[in-house]
């Protein structure tokens, strides 16, 4: 069963008993400042900074979530704060920050990221999700895209 993103958590939470909307990826996290500064040819490929890190797609989840010692790693900005629940119900408040470049199973594409202090993975939501144009495979428990050749969005 292949199901979009916009509707996964509604069919994948809970298939047969099991929970379905979970399951873990690698993902390359960038600075995406350093990689503007190297297509401009002011900074070499290999000092671009970026981490090799488990990602938990969560198709409940809405944005990228990174831990703090990652955030700090890639020199992401802090542009201010966010107020986040967790799935048992609870809030709180955790820094922002913006150039955060995804790369995921080829596909690219820069995002802000709540910052975790005590979190190990990142969190991959809808929102990247969505942008980069993958649907989730609850049978398999894997990302597809769309369109294997190009990035698709939806306008209406």
């Amino acid at each position: 069963m292949v199901i979009d993103t916009k509707t996964v958590s509604q069919y994948c939470s809970d298939i047969n008993g099991e929970k379905m909307g979970r399951f873990a990826v690698e993902i390359t996290l960038l600075s995406s400042v350093d990689v503007a500064d190297m297509r401009r040819g002011l900074l070499p490929p290999d000092k671009v900074r970026q981490v090799k890190i488990r990602g938990v797609v969560d198709t409940g989840a809405t944005r990228l979530v990174i831990p703090e010692s990652v955030a700090k790693q890639l020199g992401a900005r802090g542009v201010g704060e966010t107020k986040v629940r967790y799935a048992d119900g609870r809030t709180a408040t955790r820094k922002l920050v913006d150039d955060v470049m995804v790369d995921l199973l080829g596909r690219q594409a820069t995002f802000r990221a709540a910052v975790e202090p005590d979190r190990n993975s990142a969190l991959i939501g809808a929102i990247v999700l969505e942008d980069l144009d993958f649907v989730v495979d609850c049978s398999t428990q894997s990302l597809k895209p769309r369109d294997p050749n190009q990035i698709i969005s939806e306008i209406e």
